[in-house]
């Protein structure tokens, strides 16, 4: 092992121990015993509910919910004390639920009024508000948060400008409550620390020399199962860039470095003999980057009158950056240039030279026979064969790749002395604590950069340059733990578990990661340093600074990616057979259609409501095709009004649908259970075991879904859910399995009505959101609770709602504008303060 990386592992040894400790206390604190007697103390305070919640309870529920029948294991006898809201929190909560829900009292039974139900939940909301007044506050705490893969990319990238992404190397993180960044799930291995170190070197040496000289590798990208089009199917809306035809390719590759490559395309298929040369095209983001007109003449083989082009290349060369990109290779105005008598637009001028047969030489009779018959038939097509495409994509590279350190890599460096050469060794300190200070989102101590200032004096020592011994302490920092872990720390004058605020860095961290994904820049730091970011009008000024940044993309990709699910769009694989319209292109453009939208709500700071209601939506002429949507026409995406159409809203987008379907069929069961945990915040419990899975083998033949779900729900144990769960789903059956509108499935009419436990009716995707519409309040609730989540990277418990109930209720008197989200919550005591550790 070389000297630096016994530096490295010994720099993460000297903080580990600390660390190790750190972890282990970072565990909620249980109330002491102590604490429990207080909090009994004052829940015998605490009034009974109101007489008239247990009148209804006693004319409604306890005949079922008693000591004998116990129906659903509930005695609601069992209930009745005076601590009851605290003690049995739970069950309250679920009781509210099943009233508000319309689930109890069961059908069949006499039911209360509306008005009678309303009354009754909110009596007992305000009583868990009187015991919530009574509880001393809890902050609740965060386990020692390891940087996952997103925010360690993102954090290497605002702290060193280098380019590429080596966490993308690193083992998947793990999540939890929906989500990979809950820091009880981010634990940390040997072989994980391992990356660590290597992607430190890799990452300090691109930063001060530049990326590594690479030898140019090989990588192919094919399509297979894909339809094949002909000049007999051309498509009603023409597509002269040939990007939404099934001839094209479509892949998304990663370029390890700056550099020019070769794109390599491979053909296939014929075309009519006399077609004009193909107009190829190569695509990079969106972006038309060459051109090539391949002229068949001389270069493909000739078969009677068409020519074929299998086993065919055509190379390109240009210039990529680092990073992911997404790649298309096209045959551009497809049915353009072709004889007359295929009736394409602008035939082809070329003089077709007359066809004689030619039988090859050693056939027998009947072969030439045959072979006259085959020649003849073919003269007589009215419409010869027109399949050519792109079947293969190789990317060579990186050849002339760059190779020097860039400017901003080296500014973010050396904040002293020169970027290039003759460095002062006197500006040591001040760059490790310049650095360093940026790395651990909060001030060096002196200790910290005396060490890694050691480190540059050991590298010359070694007979290494100065740059080498910078390089060296770089790597040192990215292997700390202050770096790789976002540590927030007790305050010495508290007591071990009481609360207490962040400091100001650790809440421009939290901020800036909850925001970003990323480390706190230089405005939100200087906020830090000057202690004034809980000033009056700081923190609101800095959180819509913060949003306005292109970096909030962060939540569009890593917060909705997860809470919305359509992140496990890449993984989804629907069946060709059924689905031959799906390709990478497609799926790439749902995504990208999703994530715009939640940028939008960001940008223009509009209601959340929108993302259930809105109205417009973002398009490329591929996703609009798929939808049926007129007059968008090319690759980039735009603004579109959906008025006048079912969809309007997430619910709709074709990325959420796809997602909650199985490869072969859409699954009312996914759809329903999908919104009840993520736009209503109730989930249904996990199926009781032994529960037999749903039969359909019949579906579409003898049987509609429906109709099986149906036989499903007779059976006692599955009904309470399932009841809750097929009619929302049902409501959006008019959509396929990837999201397509029909209105029959198979032979059998497609059924989108719905009929909820509370006796509400709906139909369709409309009528759906119409539902939705008038419970727009459990919506606001579930994206607080999942937003306030995400935010604090911890699973919510029970002294959390309180804050979800708080900020629900703000947002509603402020138009539900998500800036007063993100402020309710940046605001809020959890997110704010933290409770100190438990000694050990």
């Amino acid at each position: 092992m070389s000297y630096k990386k016994r530096i490295l592992f010994h720099e993460w040894r000297l903080f580990a121990p600390p660390l190790s400790l750190l972890l282990l206390l970072c565990v909620a604190s249980a109330p002491t015993p102590g604490q429990k007697t207080k909090l009994a103390q004052k829940s015998q305070n605490t009034p009974n509910f109101d007489k008239s919640v247990w009148s209804y309870f006693d004319k409604n529920c306890v005949a079922c919910h008693n000591a004998e029948t116990k129906a659903g294991a509930l005695d609601l006898n069992s209930l009745r004390c005076t601590d009851s809201a605290t003690r049995f929190r739970e069950t309250w909560e679920s009781v509210q639920r099943k009233i508000g829900t319309g689930e109890m009292p069961p059908k069949g039974c006499p039911r209360p009024t509306e008005s009678e139900n309303k009354a009754t939940i909110l009596r007992i909301e305000n009583e868990f508000e009187h015991v919530d007044k009574l509880a001393p506050p809890n902050p609740g705490n965060v386990t020692a948060h390891r940087l996952n893969r997103a925010e360690y990319n993102n954090t290497i990238h605002d702290l060193l400008g280098v380019d590429f992404r080596p966490a993308d190397d690193f083992p998947q993180d793990d999540s939890g409550y929906g989500f990979d960044n809950i820091g009880d799930v981010l634990s940390l291995s040997s072989s994980q620390m391992e990356k660590y170190v290597l992607a430190s070197e890799k990452v300090a040496r691109t930063a001060l020399f530049g990326p590594e000289s690479l030898q140019p590798t090989l990588a192919r990208h094919e399509v297979s199962g894909r339809r094949i089009i002909t000049a007999t199917t051309i498509p009603a809306r023409y597509d002269p860039t040939g990007l939404n035809l099934p001839n094209s390719l479509h892949a998304t590759h990663r370029f390890p470095v700056n550099g020019e490559y070769v794109f390599r395309l491979g053909l296939n298929g014929v075309r009519p003999l006399g077609s004009e040369p193909l107009h190829l095209a190569l695509w990079i983001d969106g972006q038309r980057v060459q051109t090539l007109d391949f002229d068949p003449t001389g270069s493909a083989a000739f078969n009677l009158d068409r020519q074929d082009f299998s086993g065919r290349t055509v190379e390109y060369r240009h210039r990529v950056s680092s990073g992911d990109h997404w790649i298309a290779a096209t045959i551009e105005r497809m049915y353009e240039g072709l004889p007359t008598d295929c009736n394409g637009p602008k035939p082809s001028k070329r003089v077709i030279a007359p066809q004689e047969f030619k039988p090859r030489p050693g056939q027998t009779p009947e072969q030439i026979a045959a072979s006259r018959k085959r020649f003849e038939a073919r003269l007589k097509e009215k419409s010869p064969t027109n399949d050519a495409r792109v079947s293969s994509l190789e990317i060579g590279g990186p050849y002339s790749q760059s190779k020097a350190a860039s400017e901003e890599s080296l500014r973010k460096i050396f904040v002293c002395g020169h970027l290039h050469g003759g460095h002062n060794a006197l500006c040591t300190r001040k760059i490790v604590a310049n650095l360093a200070g940026r790395a651990f989102r909060r001030p060096a101590t002196s200790q910290e950069t005396n060490r890694f200032s050691s480190l540059v004096s050991l590298a010359r020592r070694q007979g290494d340059s100065y740059e080498e011994g910078i390089c060296l302490a770089v790597q040192g920092i990215l292997v700390s733990p202050h770096f790789l872990f976002r540590i927030e720390r007790d305050l010495s004058t508290t007591k071990p578990t009481s609360p207490h605020l962040l400091s100001q860095y650790e809440l421009a961290s939290r901020l800036s990661y909850f925001l970003w994904s990323s480390l706190p820049d230089d405005e939100l730091r200087q906020c830090a340093d000057r202690q004034t970011l809980r000033s009056p009008g700081v923190l609101e000024a800095q959180v819509r600074r913060m949003l306005k940044d292109p970096r909030s993309h962060a939540l569009s990709e890593n917060f909705a990616g997860q809470w919305l699910q359509f992140r496990s769009l890449e993984s989804f694989r629907p069946d060709k057979e059924r689905f031959p319209d799906f390709d990478d292109y497609l799926r790439m453009s749902m995504r990208q259609e999703t994530e715009l939208f939640f940028d939008s709500i960001i940008r223009e700071d509009r209601s959340i409501l929108t993302l259930l209601f809105g109205k417009y939506t973002f398009l490329n002429e591929r996703l609009a095709n798929f939808y049926g949507v007129p007059n968008v026409v090319g690759p980039a995406f735009r603004k579109v009004s959906l008025a006048g159409t079912s969809r309007g809203g997430i619910l709709t987008q074709a990325s959420v649908l796809t997602v909650t379907s199985y490869p072969n069929r859409t699954s009312p069961v996914l759809r329903g259970k999908w919104i009840l945990d993520n736009i209503l915040n109730a989930p249904p419990p996990a199926p009781p075991p032994g529960v037999p899975n749903l039969d359909v083998s019949t579906v579409g033949a003898n049987t509609s879904l429906r109709q099986q779900l149906e036989e499903h729900r007779k059976n006692p144990t599955c009904a309470s859910c399932h009841a809750r769960m097929d009619p929302l789903g049902f409501g959006l059956e008019n959509f396929d399995a990837i999201g397509a509108w029909r209105k029959k499935d198979g032979k059998i009419d497609i059924d989108s009505s719905g009929s909820l436990p509370d006796g509400r009716t709906f139909r369709g995707p409309d009528g759906l959101k119409d539902i939705l519409k008038s419970d727009s309040d459990a919506f606001a609730g579930c994206l607080s609770s999942k937003l306030l989540t995400y935010a604090l990277g911890r699973g919510l418990e029970r002294y959390d709602r309180p804050t979800v109930k708080q900020i629900t209720k703000r947002i509603a008197a402020k138009d539900f504008r998500f800036s007063s989200l993100v402020l309710e919550i940046v605001t809020s005591k959890p997110f704010q303060m933290r409770k100190g550790d438990k000694p050990k």
